[in-house]
């Protein structure tokens, strides 16, 4: 027998070394992809957010200024004179530049229930061409009147 041969291995080979780097770089490319998910999510949660503030933003305007007709088309100017078109072109403008020129936002009216309805592209978070996400709010602007029977 050679004298080396009776000798404890000592260290690493060079095999070993290559396994765990190669499961070290799974890992980390595992934690990389979690992390890119998170931050798509996270900007998807907050446009729906955002549409929830604007949405919100319009009914309140609406109960301040219950007289007026808020389903007409939103005005391309501003017109500080008139609050309804004010509102109008406030809420517009606001939905362009939270959700860019393909958002879009409507005001309609049935049997005194107002329905609020803000479309945006949400392609990002859905990893395909165009998802179009939405957010609908409905609520009565007005007190029923009181009828005696």
């Amino acid at each position: 027998m050679r004298e080396g041969s009776k000798r404890a291995q000592e260290g690493m080979t060079l095999i070993e070394v290559l396994v765990a780097l190669l499961i070290l770089t799974v890992g980390l490319l595992g934690a990389a992809a979690i992390q890119l998910n998170a931050l798509k999510y996270t900007d998807s949660s907050r446009m729906t957010s955002q549409a929830s503030f604007i949405a919100y933003d319009m009914m309140d305007r609406i109960r301040a200024n219950s007289a007026a007709d808020y389903t007409v088309t939103p005005p391309t100017s501003g017109n500080l004179s008139v609050a309804r078109d004010q509102d109008l072109y406030d809420f517009t403008t606001n939905i362009v530049n939270f959700g860019g020129a393909t958002a879009t936002g409507s005001v309609t009216l049935n049997q005194r229930v107002y329905t609020i309805t803000i479309n945006w592209d949400d392609a990002r978070a859905a990893n395909t061409a165009s998802s179009r996400r939405s957010f609908v709010l409905t609520s009565r602007a007005s007190v029923d009147p009181v009828s005696t029977p």
